[in-house]
């Protein structure tokens, strides 16, 4: 089968969809723009769908009359970390009102709960399988203390680290002997379960960075991962351990903005503008098979994986395993055959996720101009809408669509400048943000 046939494309994903077509299916809890596609997509199964719907978000909301929205109040949460972990335990634990409606929406329980890609467990809720759900064995490697134990599995070169306690003085020293030019970087443990979006992520140069990092980590984790910072383009490569090989998809470029004066990393998204250079796309395409086989044969692993790192002035170097389904990655069989089209079709958005006091204050939407470095607003039609709504951390914007964002362009240096103009629109806390230099070229 040649993927890279639209028709072929078509059965596959016609196969694939079979289980689902038809069934109801329960969306969230979530914001509810962001579930647009899906709800879009199982719409066009014949799926029933009902939303337990957090926020309303930004972006368009679904308008099929068919479709059921229960609100409930979003859960407090101080990061996205705990945003997420909140959610995927409110998902069990519903108020008796969105319960009752999610029982008169699927009274004999042939349905579905879509909970997204970070749900903790694959037990059913309330008798209805989770889509998504990982086996706790593939939950387990979210630990991003065990990645450099998968490197080393792989025969993958990686940077130093040390995991040590969460004390003063283990930190300080690893610190001093890991440290690069730019100083370290700390991971936080998943003692607590998952984290993500940088949250438990710290910029390490001097005693002060080190002592606001201490009082973050000492609630939160056990043990924290320590190595040099690492300058270049953050950067990820996905794939998929099938039964027959790893299939290996292209890079992806990681938004990942740095406030030098603060000692802040700021995550704004994924896009595939950006290219390597040949050899390093196919080195890093290499990473993938060496670790999906490693994966295979020491953890009994099958389905999507990412893996975060930087592009280097020495090659990439990998950080962090994600094993789950991650950005750009698609359920599909005969994947690599796919990967021609993907160079051919780039994606990404420029996206802002604020946390604090600040808010939008209602949904916003309107069109922008990109001169090179900002984002201003304007009457002329660009191609650049900036959209904006409140979230339960505080407000989330993007830019959709940016026709700005070409190939051959960074996603990151776009997602600066939108956070800069939130900044001055709205009164966010982003700073000033930089996006990473491309050191390889």
């Amino acid at each position: 089968m040649d993927l890279s046939e639209p028709a072929a494309r078509a059965a596959v994903t016609a196969r694939l969809a079979r289980p689902l077509a038809g069934r109801p299916v329960v969306i969230g809890p979530t914001v509810l723009a962001g579930a647009t596609s899906t709800i879009d997509a199982l719409r066009g199964l014949g799926c029933p769908v009902l939303v337990v719907a957090t926020a309303r978000g930004a972006g368009p909301v679904p308008d099929d009359p068919e479709v059921t929205v229960v609100e409930i109040a979003a859960p407090e949460a101080d990061s996205v970390t705990d945003e997420l972990r909140l959610l995927d335990r409110t998902a069990r634990e519903l108020p008796p009102g969105a319960r009752a409606a999610v029982e008169a929406f699927d009274p004999d329980r042939h349905g579905v709960w879509w909970c997204g890609l970070f749900v903790t467990t694959d037990e059913p809720i309330d008798g209805r399988p989770v889509a998504f759900g990982r086996p706790a064995a593939f939950i387990a490697l979210e630990d991003k203390m065990l990645s450099d134990g998968i490197w080393a599995g792989a025969g993958v070169d990686h940077p130093p680290y040390a995991i040590v306690a969460n004390d003063p003085d283990s930190l300080a020293a690893a610190t001093e002997e890991l440290a690069g030019p730019l100083g370290a970087v700390w991971s936080g443990d998943a003692r607590d379960g998952f984290n993500g979006a940088g949250n438990y992520v710290r910029w390490v140069v001097d005693e002060r960075d080190q002592a606001g990092a201490l009082a973050y980590f000492r609630p939160r984790c056990d043990r924290v991962r320590v190595q040099p910072f690492l300058e270049g383009v953050p950067c990820s490569i996905h794939g998929f351990v099938l039964p027959d090989g790893t299939a290996a998809l292209r890079p992806v470029e990681i938004a990942t903005l740095r406030d030098i004066e603060r000692r802040r990393l700021v995550f704004g998204g994924v896009g595939t503008t950006w290219d390597p250079p040949p050899a390093d796309r196919e080195a890093m395409r290499d990473v993938v098979r060496r670790v999906g086989a490693h994966l295979a044969s020491a953890h009994g692993y099958r389905g999507a994986f990412g893996i975060d790192g930087v592009l280097t002035a020495e090659g990439f170097l990998p950080t962090e395993l994600n094993p789950r389904m991650s950005a750009g990655a698609t359920v599909v069989a005969d994947l690599e055959s796919l990967v021609p089209l993907m160079d051919a079709d780039r994606a990404g958005k420029p996206s802002a996720l604020s946390r604090g006091p600040a808010k939008v204050g209602r949904d916003v939407s309107f069109r922008v101009r990109w001169d090179g470095r900002d984002f201003a607003r304007t009457d002329e039609e660009t191609g650049d809408l900036l959209v904006a709504g409140d979230t339960p951390t505080g407000f989330f914007a993007k830019v959709e669509p940016c026709a700005s964002l070409v190939r051959g362009i960074r996603l990151g240096d776009l997602t600066a400048g939108l956070m800069r103009f939130a900044d001055r629109e709205w009164g966010a806390d982003f700073g000033a943000v930089e996006a990473a230099p491309d050191v390889r070229r």
